[in-house]
């Protein structure tokens, strides 16, 4: 099973421009005080980046995230969450994208800036 199938991560918008994920929040996205995994945000704004990144390059190249920085803002535990990423920067090596995770009254939660580096598949 692919990891955003079995987080029940949804994407409602993908293009070069921006990419847009919706989650809602189950108990098993939670950590043991009953609040939303800091690591979800984590997940939520690499792989949103990481899509819009990839919509860049060629169907010969993929784009691998080598830095992530996440700042949570805002606690939630329960609802729906949206992430929307947009770049920042894109580079032919080098993608900077920026994620911002929403609340289900459209909080800002949790930002986050992503560094990806495209390479070429092996052949």
């Amino acid at each position: 099973m692919h990891l955003l199938d079995y987080l029940n991560v949804k994407t409602t918008e993908l293009t070069k421009e921006k990419v847009v994920l919706t989650m809602k929040i189950e108990d098993f996205h939670k950590q043991p005080y009953g609040i939303l995994h800091g690591g979800m945000n984590g997940i939520l704004i690499e792989t949103a980046c990481s899509l819009g990144a990839n919509e860049q390059l060629d169907e010969n190249s993929y784009a691998v995230g080598i830095d992530l920085q996440i700042n949570h803002l805002k606690g939630v535990s329960d609802g729906t969450l949206t992430v929307i990423a947009t770049a920042d920067r894109i580079g032919q090596a080098v993608q900077v994208w920026e994620g911002k995770i929403f609340n289900t009254s459209d909080e800002l939660t949790a930002v986050g800036r992503c560094t990806l580096m495209s390479r070429k598949m092996d052949t």
